[in-house]
């Protein structure tokens, strides 16, 4: 899908397999979305059992000619978190974050909680204004609140579609299944440490674990992880709570 020029962000979940059957079934792609090229998924696609030294998770891009000449290779590496690098942005991205000074610095959760303390201020609070250091507030509570839509949508669309994964194992969704049985249960007040309210929790964090298997749009940053626990929380907080705010989600 990259290749054909589609981001994760803006592209069109709901076509997306049809796209990738599409070019495993006539063995070409459209490049960038403009130039059509031959494309043999199961010969110019190769797993290799190696590690590169920057980091394990690499993926190196060769386009060749017909005469088998290189016309343009990159290396990119998946580094966590969502993001992306090449091997030739490397150098720039650590000599660009290096330039930047934020007011708290901090590299472990004892130094961060200790700067809270010291500057009484939340851990919210200190990372907005760590992250000022980049770009506005507006921008940032803009920004958090995009992603916010996102982890709304990727729960939604996981309690409602249901069916078989892809991945060839043949495992089932349950979120949907799940959600039916538990909006027939009656549930005044939720925000409480139950069995029940766990339920709920979970269950949203399901919806977004099977949306990530399916090839649905998740949030990787901050953490999905295997579980989706943040978009799960704050879904049940959304839902349940009778105090919710969009400030309160920001933080």
């Amino acid at each position: 899908l990259g290749l054909m020029g589609f981001d994760p962000e803006h592209i069109d979940t709901q076509l997306s397999t049809s796209l990738i059957e599409d070019v495993l079934e006539n063995n070409a792609i459209q490049l960038n979305q403009q130039k059509t090229n031959s494309f043999d998924y199961k010969h110019d696609v190769l797993f290799l059992d190696e590690s590169l030294p920057y980091h394990p998770n690499a993926m190196e891009l060769i386009a060749y000619n017909e005469a088998q000449e290189i016309l343009y290779a990159e290396t990119y590496y998946s580094v966590g978190g969502g993001f992306i690098v090449s091997q030739r942005q490397l150098a720039t991205t650590q000599t660009e974050t290096n330039d930047v000074k934020v007011p708290y610095p901090f590299h472990s959760a004892a130094e961060l909680l200790s700067l809270c303390k010291t500057h009484h201020l939340s851990v919210s609070e200190l990372m907005l204004e760590n992250e000022k250091s980049w770009r506005s507030e507006a921008e940032i509570r803009s920004k958090i609140m995009e992603i916010w839509k996102v982890m709304q949508q990727c729960i939604h669309n996981g309690l409602i579609n249901d069916g078989i994964l892809p991945g060839g194992l043949n495992v089932k969704r349950r979120a949907k299944k799940i959600h039916d049985k538990l909006l027939n249960k009656k549930n005044s007040n939720l925000i409480v440490t139950t069995f029940h309210a766990m339920e709920w929790v979970n269950l949203f964090a399901l919806a977004v674990n099977e949306e990530n298997a399916a090839g649905g749009r998740v949030v990787t940053a901050p953490t999905n992880g295997a579980a989706g626990i943040i978009p799960a929380v704050l879904y049940y907080y959304v839902t349940f709570s009778k105090d919710f705010s969009e400030d309160k989600v920001v933080r």
